[in-house]
């Protein structure tokens, strides 16, 4: 037999199960002194750390036993999610490997050495402020080589460190990469993984972002949710433009398969293409392009078809029939990568987001922030590792 009392303290949330042990039968003669009294043992209370009349978000719960020590601890969310933890050296303590969620409801089941249970329950409180995270790979995708994992916050991140310790990538063939810290085109924090080279086609990628209770730092607030997204990478499709040949050349899997004759930014100036190695960040095809709101005055104002975007500062690849008497020829669009109609049509329809997107040649304005697109590529591997909290320590996934 067994019944539960529950105690409240100032400052513990305590829950006792008593256990009785019950006996029958009889001795030698079925008198007195054939009988055995059987003592209770002593009862088994666990508790819970607490303030007030909650547990705090943002750090580690402890459960601890009043008397003996803990066999098992588990300790789960309403929804029956596993807090993970490990118990004390000496037995008195569980502490979960996690911290608390925010404004979060948890069950605790213990069991101690002498196979006696114990139960309770306890919220926690809500957090004063909640980050959030956009991540840049919908779940389900399939993206080119050149792809990186990029993690925008809404709130700063001071504890970079603590956060990226709970982003795991996991991939299918042992991938070599790195996190690296940087500073987004928006101006929020920003956190990419990205391969030592380029991605093998056909890996399979899983990006686990166990943030629920974590402690953004000053003036981030906490993270309420976990993140996962899963994605493949396609075909090695990769794009180079010559600014001096005036041409846009493509490869698949290392072989040539297309050439176009194009027209990039004007030299000398803001109207001049950026260089460098960029990634085809999204495919938005027909779309308005206001020269006034990328800092080129009225320079045009039109709609454009078969946009890709390289850059977050208005960078892209489209067709640009008005300008045809200049593709393989001079370079004088204000800053994009311009071609035919018919020639933007099938690089559109053939293209990747994630596709590797390099200029090469003179009359460039350089090389765009890192920031502003992906540009990631252009530092070698030990510069990207530095960029990580954790001493640039590479992960495999």
């Amino acid at each position: 037999m067994s019944r539960i009392r529950r105690t409240a303290l100032a400052s513990t949330a305590l829950l006792a199960a008593t256990l009785t042990a019950c006996s029958g039968g009889s001795g030698s003669g079925g008198g007195a002194a054939g009988k055995a009294e059987l003592k209770p043992k002593a009862e088994m209370a666990v508790s819970v750390y607490l303030t007030g009349d909650q547990v705090k978000a943002g750090e580690p719960v402890t459960v601890m036993i009043a008397e003996g020590r803990l066999a098992q601890v588990k300790v789960t969310d309403a929804k029956g999610a596993e807090l993970p933890g490990k118990i004390s050296d000496d037995g008195k303590t569980w502490t979960s490997q996690r911290n608390a969620a925010p404004g979060a409801e948890y069950k605790v089941e213990a069991q101690n050495t002498e196979s006696q249970s114990a139960s309770t329950q306890f919220k926690t409180s809500a957090a004063d402020k909640v980050n959030k995270v956009s991540i840049n790979v919908p779940k389900g995708s399939t993206v080119g080589v050149a792809m990186p994992v990029s993690l925008v916050f809404d709130n700063p991140v001071t504890n970079k460190a603590e956060v990226e310790k709970q982003l795991k990538v996991t991939t299918s063939d042992n991938t070599e990469g790195s996190w690296g810290w940087i500073k987004d085109y928006s101006g929020n924090d920003r956190v990419d993984w990205r391969p030592k080279e380029y991605w093998k086609s056909g890996t399979d990628v899983k990006v686990e972002m166990n943030l629920n209770g974590v402690d953004s730092g000053k003036g981030g607030g906490l993270f309420a949710r976990d993140y996962i997204t899963e994605f493949k990478i396609g075909k090695d499709r990769r794009v180079e433009v010559s600014l001096d040949t005036k041409k846009l050349s493509v490869t698949e899997g290392g072989r040539a398969v297309k050439t176009i004759p194009v027209s990039a930014g004007t030299p000398g100036g803001k109207k001049a293409s950026w260089s460098g190695k960029m990634v085809i960040m999204t495919k938005e095809g027909t779309i308005r392009m206001d020269s006034q709101t990328v800092g080129l005055d009225d320079a045009y104002d039109k709609m454009v078809d078969y946009s890709m975007r390289l850059t977050w500062s208005g960078m892209y690849a489209h067709a640009a029939p008005w300008n045809a008497g200049n593709f393989g020829r001079a370079n004088t669009s204000s800053g994009c990568v311009g071609m035919s109609d018919s020639d933007a049509e099938d690089f559109f329809a053939q293209s990747q987001i994630g596709d590797p997107f390099e200029v090469v040649g003179s009359g460039s304005k350089g090389n765009a922030d890192i920031g502003n697109g992906y540009g990631e590529w252009n530092l070698s591997w030990d510069q990207w590792k530095a960029k990580s909290a954790l001493s640039g320590t590479p992960q495999n996934g």
